[in-house]
């Protein structure tokens, strides 16, 4: 296998190695989880500590995130944001593909926003 290697990056003309000849990436469902956890802190109206648990099969992730909220905040609205900034943000960090965020609202949480939080 090693002589096809450098032959392969000949016919291409580029260096890269072609698809079929290089390895596969896995993330580990604790990065996954650790990643979910800080993209869920940058929603506003989220409060800490956030806690996600991740399940990867493949290049599919699903989540199910603990998020609590600020009270006055929407409920609904502040969920809906996580799930989405969930979605896209695993997605774009990880290259996986996120089927499902569960979301449980444990707490309403009263107090001042974070100061190190830019809403």
């Amino acid at each position: 296998m090693t002589a096809a290697v450098p032959a392969a990056r000949a016919a291409a003309g580029t260096g890269a190695v072609p698809a079929e000849l290089r390895g596969a990436t896995t993330v580990a469902p604790r990065a996954v989880r650790r990643i979910a956890e800080l993209a869920a802190g940058e929603v506003p109206g989220v409060a800490a500590p956030v806690r996600v648990q991740a399940v990867v099969r493949g290049d599919w992730t699903r989540l199910s995130a603990e998020v609590p909220v600020r009270y006055p905040e929407p409920i609904r609205r502040v969920t809906d944001a996580c799930r989405a900034h969930l979605t896209a943000r695993v997605g774009e960090l990880t290259g996986l593909r996120v089927s499902r965020v569960e979301i449980l609202v444990p707490v309403l949480t009263v107090g001042a926003p974070d100061p190190g939080r830019v809403s």
